[in-house]
């Protein structure tokens, strides 16, 4: 019977509302990407304790009922969103570290790029950075490992580039816990209202950095 009601609720595959973040693109079926957008809309909005599974099945457009199918609890949705979102960071930071250029020019891509996802997509990225403290042990500590991993690949450039003489870095930990605050920190403050496009403050947060380690 829920299976059926689930049929019935579910619409046609793509039908998200305009702007929906692509990173839960590859999730299937979609009824349970459905369910995670609903999600990520209700915890940006409400906070994930606040949050009821009738609210994320009714933004969904399913019945609660059909929520159970594919998620067991309302953490399991946290969770699967914290992954999702945080393994589209590590990926974008990756491509952006990867392009040709000394540790600026790749140094400047990737905040560039990082910021601009925060504010792209910056409902999810609301979620997947403020959301954290309401998973289980177990999902937090995997979490936990991509950020760091997220945090590796910028050190490890700052390191490259402070041997090297391009940068000035003191404190190389503390500089990259900055770098990193700076940029996630975006999905805190842009919303619909912001006047500067993503790509103005990914250029801009590029340049703040470059002068942080002494390339200003």
């Amino acid at each position: 019977m829920a299976v059926h009601e689930e049929q019935r609720d579910a619409g046609a595959p793509g039908d998200e509302a305009p702007g929906a973040d692509t990173s839960f693109a590859s999730v299937t079926p979609d009824a349970a990407r459905r369910l995670l957008l609903g999600a990520v809309e209700a915890f940006a909005e409400r906070g994930f304790h606040a949050t009821t599974t009738r609210d994320i099945a009714s933004r969904a457009g399913m019945s609660p009922a059909a929520l159970y199918i594919h998620y067991r609890t309302k953490e399991e949705l946290l969770h699967q969103i914290s992954r999702v979102g945080h393994e589209r960071s590590v990926e974008v930071l990756r491509d952006a570290l990867a392009v040709e250029g000394d540790c600026a020019d790749r140094l400047a891509a990737a905040v560039a790029s990082f910021v601009r996802w925060h504010a792209e997509n910056h409902t999810t990225a609301r979620v997947v950075q403020y959301e954290l403290a309401a998973l289980g042990e177990e999902h937090y500590a995997e979490i936990l490992q991509l950020r760091r991993h997220s945090e590796e690949m910028l050190r490890n450039l700052l390191e490259e580039g402070a041997r090297t003489g391009e940068f000035t870095v003191t404190d190389l930990r503390g500089t990259t816990r900055a770098v990193m605050s700076l940029c996630v920190d975006v999905a805190r403050w842009y919303g619909p209202s912001t006047r500067r496009a993503p790509e103005e403050i990914g250029a801009l947060h590029a340049e703040l950095v470059l002068r942080m380690v002494g390339r200003g």
